[in-house]
């Protein structure tokens, strides 16, 4: 199974609306590893890291919540149903 990442930001609206829909899919057993950026360096870096992929994919931005496929090297941001995410 893939694993994804989930950035976002402490005191997002967008990411706190999504908290709920990832624990969802983590407690189906899919490996989502959630990493807050704007209060971390270390993660905020990570994100960083990947930031060519998450512009690609994301129009342009580097903004959360974004979700990181690693193997897939493919990224979608911002807010979306269970199913799409799932997807």
């Amino acid at each position: 199974m893939t694993k994804i990442i989930m950035f976002h930001g402490e005191e997002c609206p967008h990411c706190q609306a999504m908290h709920p829909i990832v624990d969802k899919l983590i407690q189906e057993g899919f490996e989502i590893d959630k990493l807050e950026v704007w209060h971390n360096q270390e993660n905020e870096n990570v994100m960083n890291n990947y930031a060519e992929i998450i512009t690609l994919s994301c129009g342009g931005n580097m903004g959360v919540p974004s979700f990181l496929d690693i193997e897939g090297n493919r990224a979608t941001c911002g807010v979306m149903s269970y199913d799409d995410l799932k997807s």
